[in-house]
């Protein structure tokens, strides 16, 4: 199988703003999110509230972000016209997070959605009647918002999720490193996500000759020391959607740089901030897709009856620049069943 081949598997309000007084938390209405300006709203459709949180701002979750508030666009449901978002990020923090979903779950909005584990658990908690939309989700059985029948443990909670194979991601790990012998993992120990993939990885990695060797970065400062501790002991390094991990991606992609150890990623915008390739998903389709689901909810039905689901649609982007800067050179069939990156960006500057 090549790499081609895909793997189906506004405001609320003053009073609002002035009520939340969270600290360290970006409280904006969205419409630098959405792309679809001419859009207009469907006359017929009765006025909306979503709410919109997410872990922290980076680049693939943003992407996501963008795809859901143009798929409702798409569909008639307009900011600023008959759709009023209130869009909340915890910055990383935890704890703002919770503070976020329990202002989320007071104000009572038509819908929330919940970008990453951290800021979908925190929602769950804190409402059992306000629909719930989570995306940008790994495992999550693991994160506790569905069980293994594909059932969400409250009837309040549905969502999408991306639960990328490992077996694809080791593959494409030694189709650029083949003589590699120990990965390196940096990861949050504080995100279900992470530790979900490392455990993939260290039952998986002993069948092909691998060792897994992981590093802690509990936040986004941490994450070049912990890159810059791994010199010398691994041939490449992998990391997942790490919410810490991808907010310092240039500080990672920059030590990975100096001590030439390769990156691999695996989503889209890793690639192009510095890692030498990714296998996932297109996170703005991801957010389309989710965006689908919010429609749906918005529109009338029951979320009880809009059921979870999966997308696992993969494409390998790949970046023989970064490749270069980390010691390595992408092989002619590789690229040839991969996006390049540095192709886009040289005609995006034309």
């Amino acid at each position: 199988m090549t790499f081609a081949t895909t793997l189906r598997f506004s405001l609320f309000g003053a009073a609002m703003s002035a009520a939340l007084g969270l600290i360290g938390c970006s409280n904006t209405t969205d419409t630098a999110a959405t792309t679809d300006t001419s859009a207009a709203a469907d006359s017929d459709k009765p006025a909306k509230t979503l709410a919109i949180t997410q872990i922290v701002e980076h680049p693939s979750l943003d992407a996501m972000r963008r795809g859901i508030i143009d798929e409702l666009a798409d569909n008639g449901y307009v900011e600023g016209q008959n759709l009023t978002i209130n869009f909340q990020s915890a910055q990383g923090n935890t704890a703002t997070a919770g503070q976020i979903a329990k202002q989320f779950a007071g104000d009572n909005p038509d819908a929330i959605v919940a970008i990453s584990t951290p800021s979908a658990q925190s929602i769950v908690a804190s409402t059992k009647t306000v629909p719930v939309i989570y995306t940008a989700i790994s495992d999550p059985v693991a994160a506790k918002l569905i069980n293994e029948n594909n059932t969400p443990i409250q009837s309040n909670v549905t969502g999408l999720s991306s639960e990328l194979p490992i077996e694809p991601q080791l593959d494409n790990i030694q189709k650029i490193a083949p003589n590699a012998k120990t990965i390196g993992y940096v990861y949050s120990p504080g995100e279900v996500n992470s530790v979900v993939v490392l455990n993939q990885l260290k039952k998986a990695a002993p069948a092909r000759g691998l060792k897994i060797l992981d590093v802690t970065a509990n936040r986004p400062t941490d994450v070049a020391m912990a890159t810059r501790s791994l010199a010398g002991r691994v041939d490449v390094i992998y990391t997942s959607l790490d919410n810490n991990v991808v907010s310092a991606f240039e500080a990672m992609a920059g030590a990975a740089n100096e001590l030439d150890i390769p990156v691999i990623a695996s989503d889209e915008f890793s690639v192009r901030r510095g890692a030498t390739a990714a296998l996932g998903v297109n996170d703005y389709d991801f957010g389309r897709t989710t965006g689908k689901m919010v429609y749906r909810v918005l529109n009338g039905e029951a979320v009880s009856s809009v059921k979870p689901e999966v997308m696992n649609t993969l494409t390998l982007y790949a970046s023989p620049k970064h490749a270069a800067e980390q010691g390595v050179s992408l092989t002619d069939e590789l690229l040839k069943n991969a996006i390049n990156v540095d192709k886009q960006a040289q005609s995006s500057d034309k």
